[in-house]
C-alpha cells in the first residue's frame, strides 16, 4: 500500500519507472548525496548497475535508520557520470530497483554530469522521503 498520492494529469501517459509528482504530508527525511560504496567506503564495482543497486541499499539503510523504508520516498535526483552507459543499463536498474525498492516509484529526474567528487562513482543519489504523521 502506498503511503503518497501519486499525482497523474488527465490525459498525461503513465510514467514507467517514476511520478510525474507526489503529494505527501508528514516528517521529512533528506538524504546526502549517496554513492555505490560499502560501509568501509570502497566503490563496490566499476559498472553504472552495480553502482546503482548498491546505492539504493545504502539509501534504504539511511532511511531505516528514521523509521522509513522505500514506500517513504517521494522523490530522489540521481547524478549519473555516463549517460549511455544509464541508458544501456536500464533493465538491470530496473531490477535492482524492483528488488530493493519494491513496486514503489516516485518522483524522480536522472541528470547526466561531467563528473563526481569520489573519482570512482559512476552514480550519485539524493532522496527526500516523507513518513506520515
Amino acid at each position: 500500500m502506498t503511503v503518497h498520492e501519486s499525482l497523474l494529469p488527465p490525459g498525461w501517459p503513465r510514467p514507467k519507472g517514476y511520478a510525474n509528482g507526489i503529494a505527501a504530508s508528514g516528517r521529512t527525511i533528506y538524504t546526502a548525496g549517496v554513492i555505490g560504496w560499502d560501509e568501509h567506503e570502497r566503490i563496490v564495482g566499476d559498472d553504472l548497475a552495480g553502482q546503482f543497486a548498491q546505492v539504493l541499499r545504502n539509501t534504504v539503510a539511511i532511511l531505516a535508520e528514521a523509521g522509513a523504508g522505500p514506500e517513504h520516498i517521494v522523490r530522489m535526483t540521481c547524478y549519473v557520470t555516463d549517460r549511455d552507459a544509464y541508458v544501456a543499463s536500464l533493465a538491470a536498474i530496473g531490477a535492482a530497483w524492483r528488488d530493493i525498492i519494491g513496486k514503489h516509484y516516485p518522483a524522480m529526474a536522472v541528470v547526466a554530469v561531467a563528473a563526481l567528487v569520489e573519482r570512482d562513482a559512476k552514480v550519485e543519489i539524493e532522496t527526500t522521503a516523507v513518513v506520515p504523521a
